[in-house]
């Protein structure tokens, strides 16, 4: 093992330049892993971090793929990454690594997640690509250096992967496959699932046709993962707006009120509420909220189900949204998805 290790390694002096070691909370702690439950306290780093501001999509699917799934991983990495999207995958064989591929192609940036610690390079075939993403992205891993690519580990990376992107795309999979523990994870921390779909019949597309049965958005071209982070900056923007509106008037109103009750965002949270024990009833909500409320449930929705349920404008969505929060009418779950809660 030491000498399997040895050959799987960069070399000492590249480990000591190059891994750096953050702590959760820390200023570069990667902010689509701040609201989500189950994150890691630390994350080991060799290159970048994956950007806050810049979307990101996640490309997973089976190790053992066809030339069908290796051309469709390679374009559309690339061409997402043309457009300035990040490209997040696990650097393994078949689908990952292709897509990444693609990306470094391009010029773009990819991020490799690893189920190992960040100075072993595994599969080691994928040396190459190892040493690429080093320069041309990033490395990262919960693990602590030296830690093997043990087989319990690589399920546990994977809610990394699907956390750190908008979208997750399953380009090719079997039904059973760790692709689709990915997309469980993605489902519960509020992302985005499109599946590239594949010949009826074809095992290694039928973890894709079933992800489209289900409702998974159907992934015909890269372009159709382009209009959907289209879409989710608007209403992020929207979000950001109307937060920034709400802060704005919070502090106007109650200038005292202490900041660690209103958040690091200004905005005031539910869970805070309840300290100051205010009492907003349903008959005291604006046209927004009122319209909004019915159509929040126990499960989460975003923005964009609610506007094809409502017909409501997205500003209008996101202004009732954070009048609900404020109200403790609904809570937000991860990012832009929220809950009935009373």
């Amino acid at each position: 093992m030491a000498d399997e290790r040895k050959n799987m390694k960069l070399s000492p002096e590249d480990v000591e330049k190059r891994i750096r070691h953050i702590k959760k909370g820390e200023k570069e702690w990667p902010g689509r892993l701040t609201d989500l439950a189950g994150m890691p306290e630390d994350l080991y780093v060799i290159g970048e971090l994956p950007r806050d501001d810049a979307p990101s999509v996640a490309v997973v699917g089976s190790r053992l793929c066809s030339a069908y799934g290796h051309a469709q991983a390679e374009n559309f990495g690339r061409v997402l990454a043309e457009h300035g999207v990040q490209i997040i995958s696990g650097m393994a064989l078949g689908i990952d690594g292709y897509a990444q591929r693609g990306a470094l192609t391009a010029g773009g940036k990819t991020f490799a997640i690893l189920g190992s610690g960040v100075d072993i390079c595994y599969p080691r075939s994928n040396r190459k690509l190892y040493r690429d993403i080093m320069d041309q992205g990033g490395l990262l891993s919960e693990f602590e250096p030296g830690t093997q690519p043990y087989s319990y580990n690589f399920p546990q990376r994977n809610r990394l992967i699907s956390a750190l992107a908008d979208i997750v795309l399953v380009v090719e999979a079997r039904r059973k496959s760790g692709s689709l523990i990915t997309v469980d994870f993605a489902l519960d921390q509020g992302r985005t699932v499109f599946a590239v779909p594949g010949r009826v019949g074809d095992a290694l597309s039928d973890g894709c046709n079933y992800l489209i049965a289900q409702g998974a958005g159907i992934a015909w071209s890269p372009e159709a993962l382009l209009e959907e982070l289209a879409v989710r900056e608007t209403m992020a923007s929207y979000a950001r707006k109307a937060r920034a509106d709400h802060a704005k008037l919070l502090a106007e109103s109650l200038p005292g009120l202490d900041a660690a009750v209103r958040g690091k965002d200004g905005v005031l949270h539910v869970h805070r509420q309840e300290s100051l024990q205010l009492t907003l009833k349903e008959e005291d909500l604006s046209e927004n909220a009122r319209l909004l409320l019915p159509h929040l449930t126990s499960d989460p929705k975003g923005a964009e189900e609610l506007n094809a349920e409502t017909g409501m404008e997205p500003a209008r969505i996101m202004d009732g949204l954070i009048e609900l929060a404020l109200s403790g009418l609904c809570e937000e779950l991860g990012r832009g998805r929220f809950v009935k809660v009373r």
